[in-house]
């Protein structure tokens, strides 16, 4: 495990999972030298939520977005209160955002209006956006459909989280300034695709992240994550790049500060 320090790059500490444990988790990430967890928001209220968090520790810091399967009905009203919280300052990004056509719970379409919208607060707030992609298997029109969405918003820069499609897919964000960040499925037996994506993702546009309190990486798979955790998928990238952990935590966390403009001490 790294003994250099890490960043938890995407995490959601304001879920009920951790309701009452988050003093706890903070003293067990700091032991794993987990230098920062960015708390990530999918709802306005949640952004309320990560931001007070954020206030409990130096070592979190808050997002402020609306998660594509958290689309409001009054859509309109929750952007405008969107734009309002960033305004405020405090927020060291825009999302989680994206395209989830998985689910059908929200119209592709008014996702593609939110996921502009906030790449629009992004840009006029010089935030990183996050960005979440999933799709059905085998399909990759959300895939397409982000690169069509990034690709419109001159001086937008950020993260495609959670990383799961390919390396063509990887490379046309790339091209777009975009960075890629890995989670716990790079440790998973099945994760290979993952995996191949991450060998061609160069390090100095590479993050590693929990999801918390989402897939948890091997030994700790099936249990509930938290950003110490972060450290195994960070010895995973290292293992497949072949360099040692302390170097690949080095440089994903370079990649954090930068993106995030925030100190790793």
């Amino acid at each position: 495990m790294p003994a250099a320090p890490l960043v938890d790059s995407h995490c959601h500490l304001t879920w009920p999972d951790f309701e009452g444990d988050v003093p706890a988790v903070v003293e067990r990430m700091a032991a794993a030298h987990v230098a920062r967890a960015v708390v990530v928001a999918t709802s306005v209220e949640d952004a309320r939520r990560t931001k007070a968090l954020a206030a409990t520790s130096p070592l979190l810091v808050p997002t402020a977005g609306i998660h594509p399967n958290d689309l409001p009905e009054g859509l309109d009203d929750a952007l405008a209160e969107l734009r309002a919280l960033v305004a405020e300052g405090g927020y060291v990004a825009v999302g989680e955002t994206g395209l989830d056509y998985y689910r059908d719970s929200t119209e592709p379409d008014v996702q593609r209006r939110a996921f502009h919208a906030q790449c629009e607060l992004a840009v006029a707030h010089d935030l990183p956006v996050i960005v979440h992609i999933r799709d059905r298997d085998g399909r990759t029109a959300a895939y397409d459909d982000v690169d069509a969405v990034i690709g419109s918003h001159e001086g937008l820069r950020g993260v495609i989280h959670c990383y799961t499609g390919g390396p063509d897919h990887a490379r046309r964000y790339l091209d777009r300034g975009f960075v890629v960040s890995f989670a716990g499925i790079l440790t998973f037996p099945k994760g290979e695709n993952v995996r191949e994506a991450a060998r061609v993702v160069p390090l100095d546009r590479t993050m590693v992240e929990t999801d918390a309190p989402f897939l948890a990486p091997v030994p700790y798979r099936g249990k509930r994550n938290e950003p110490a955790y972060v450290a195994h998928t960070a010895a995973a990238l290292a293992a497949l790049h072949g360099l040692e952990p302390d170097e690949i935590a080095r440089r994903t966390s370079q990649v954090a500060a930068d993106l995030f403009r925030f100190a790793v001490e």
